[in-house]
């Protein structure tokens, strides 16, 4: 990432990459807050009412949390048995917003590599799904985006990413169709070009009958 920081770690998880990767947006409260007022007045509601008095900052701070991710430090470790099988994490719970009409989706990421000459601490994929889902998004650029992220941070053998998710802005408005799922992947290296590894991995995810 171009505006990550440099930290000190203990040697034996040291990587000339290895930097905190802080939140990508700086949020505006108060602004935020004033937008909302004017959205409630231009809905034809009544900012100033009991009721939604305090709803303005209360959506604004409630944004903020959507938009913001915690930093992380990518903690990596060398791979000293030389270990050359999958590494998979399923189910890793993940809410976004759709860019396009800013309501929710959300569902689950299934992540994994085959890891090079180091691996990567388990919690930090979750961590990766979450810093790449607290912004405006859409499925498809999210789901490319773990997955280049592994592959340029970690350089493994090979990175596989599928995500599946409902979105509100099929369920709720325009087709409502209520339950349907969204799987999108991202696969590279021999993850993605060699047929028994792909294989190993869609099945691990749970994602082919």
């Amino acid at each position: 990432m171009s505006n990550a920081v440099d930290v000190t770690v203990a040697d034996h998880v040291t990587l000339p990459s290895l930097r905190v990767v802080p939140s990508p947006v700086t949020f505006d409260v108060d602004g935020a807050t004033s937008a909302v007022r004017a959205l409630l007045s231009a809905l034809g509601q009544d900012p100033d009412s009991d009721h939604l008095r305090d709803t303005p900052r209360r959506v604004a701070l409630a944004y903020e949390e959507l938009l913001t991710s915690r930093p992380f430090v990518p903690t990596t470790f060398p791979n000293d048995e030389g270990y050359d099988e999958l590494v998979l994490v399923r189910d890793i719970p993940f809410h976004s917003l759709c860019e396009h009409h800013l309501l929710p989706f959300s569902g689950v990421a299934h992540v994994g590599y085959l890891p090079g000459a180091r691996i990567l601490g388990l919690s930090k994929l979750a961590r990766v799904v979450e810093h790449f889902s607290r912004r405006l998004q859409v499925q498809e650029r999210l789901t490319k985006q773990i997955g280049d992220w592994l592959e340029d941070r970690l350089e493994p053998k090979g990175a596989g990413v599928v995500l599946e998710a409902e979105h509100l802005c099929m369920s709720l408005r325009g087709v409502q169709a209520v339950g349907s799922r969204t799987v999108t992947s991202s696969l590279h290296g021999l993850i993605r070009d060699d047929a028994r590894s792909r294989a190993e991995f869609l099945d691990l995810a749970g994602i082919r009958s």
